[in-house]
Formats: C-alpha cells, structure tokens, sequence
C-alpha cells in the first residue's frame, strides 16, 4: 500500500510490480528502434489525454523531496518497454508550464514588458533548457557510453533520450530555487544597492545549492543504470562548483545581479 507521499501508480509500476513478463525478447525489432521510439513520443504530444500528469506531478515533488525513488521507474520501464528514456511527453509538458509561469514571474520583478516577456520565455525555453540539454545530453552520452559501460555490458548503451531526461530532472529543481523561490528576494534583497556582502552571500549560495542539486540528480540518474559503473565521478564537478563558489564571493562577484543584468539588457 503505498503511503501518504508515494506517487500514484503508473502503468509501469503495475506491470513490474504484478511481474508481467517482458515484451522484449519477442517485440518487433522495428519498434524498438530509436527512430520508431522517437517517432511515438512526439506523435503523443498532441494527444493530452493519453498522458499520465498526475504521475508526472509526482516525478516531480520526489525530485526535490527524494530523487532516489524517481529512478526506480526508469528500470521497471526497461523491463517492460526495453528503454530508460520516458515514452510519455507529461513531464516535459509540465515543465514547459513552469517555465512559463517562472518567465511571467520574472518579466514582472524585471518590469520586461510584453515583448520583453515574450524572448525572456524564449529565451529560458530553448536556450536554457532545451539548448543547453541538448549540450549536456549529448555530452553525457558520448562520455558514459565510451569510459563507464561496464565490460560485462559490451554491446549495450545509453540511450540518449535517457540522458536528455536525466537532464529534465536535474533541471526542474534548479528552475524552482533559481526562478521561484530566488525571485521572491530578487529585487529587493539579493540586486539592491549597494551590494551588501549578505545579499551577495544568499544569492550566490542559492546558486552554489542549485547547481550542486544538479550535479547529484545527475549522478543518480547514471548510476541507477546496471551497465554503468564508476559513476561517483560525475560527482567530481561538486569541488570545482565550491571553489567557485567562493572565488566569487572573493572577488565580490553577486551571480544573480549579474545575470538579472544580462536579462534586462540582452532583452
């Protein structure tokens, strides 16, 4: 019985958990090809009522409360639709939202305007989100499937649809302490004048815990994968981020004013 804070149970979850035997030693080899995979996941897109939101809502809570549990699905998915990557679009869905909201949100702290609203939203949508994922996927894929498949696993990879995912999941708790929760002090506290030592302190350790999240969210999603192993060195990024976390502060640099900056002249 699940408890007060468990996620509804997906359709993955009751096929794991109810052992239904896998599909894959007898699918079609057409369906399981990347092309096939890719094809169905922007196909339902457009179909709002074939996707799980309220399972996709609770990914989300988990992500910031407990990110551990977030990844078991990925490996019941394999087990049942042979891939790690999401075939349902919902969280990618309800992350645009927040993307949205959090650019609305913004637009008014920064006073954008309209238009400015507009290529603000744009702007975190495709640049900082999708453009940089797709980066980061891409990288990942390239560096996991060459230095940390274990010999054991030759001839097995990492999707990377999967890595773009890990990067969605890492990315979400980011967005709400970054655009959410830093807005509320945004312009009254952290990019007042002059620039106090204190705000400076808040806002750049607001910026050392998000991308440290990041960091660890990241971690998880690899070395949840059983071909996978010596993952703990993507965990090595963590003592760059804290030496520049306090160069910053040395050199009395205050990362959110900079960037709200950047916002309010780039648009």
């Amino acid at each position: 019985m699940y408890t007060k804070l468990s996620p509804p149970p997906s359709p993955i979850d009751v096929d794991a958990q109810t052992q239904m035997p896998s599909p894959v030693p007898g699918c079609n080899p057409c369906r399981s090809s990347a092309t096939y995979k890719r094809h169905k996941y922007l196909r339902r897109l457009i179909k709002f009522r074939q996707m799980d939101f309220e399972f996709a809502f609770w990914q989300m809570l988990y992500l910031v409360i407990a990110p551990q549990k977030v990844y078991r699905n990925f490996n019941y998915r394999k087990q049942t639709k042979d891939q790690y990557a999401r075939d349902d679009p919902a969280f990618l869905v309800l992350l645009s939202l927040c993307l949205v909201g959090s650019s609305v949100g913004f637009s008014l702290v920064l006073r954008l305007g309209f238009f400015g609203f507009v290529k603000f939203m744009l702007w975190v949508v495709f640049i900082d989100c999708i453009g940089v994922g797709l980066m980061i996927a891409s990288i990942f894929w390239f560096l996991t499937n060459r230095y940390l498949v274990r010999p054991t696993h030759t001839g097995q990879d990492v999707e990377w649809g999967y890595c773009f995912d890990v990067h969605l999941n890492a990315f979400f708790p980011l967005l709400m302490i970054l655009h959410v929760f830093q807005l509320i002090f945004l312009k009254h506290f952290i990019a007042v004048e002059p620039d106090w030592f204190l705000p400076k302190l808040f806002g750049n350790t607001l910026w050392l815990i998000a991308i440290g999240y990041y960091i660890y969210i990241t971690f998880l999603g690899y070395s949840a994968l059983p071909l996978l192993h010596k993952t703990q060195v993507l965990l090595y990024p963590t003592c760059v981020l804290v030496i520049a976390y306090v160069i910053t502060l040395a050199v009395g640099w205050n990362i959110s004013k900079g960037l709200m900056y950047f916002y309010e002249y780039r648009l």
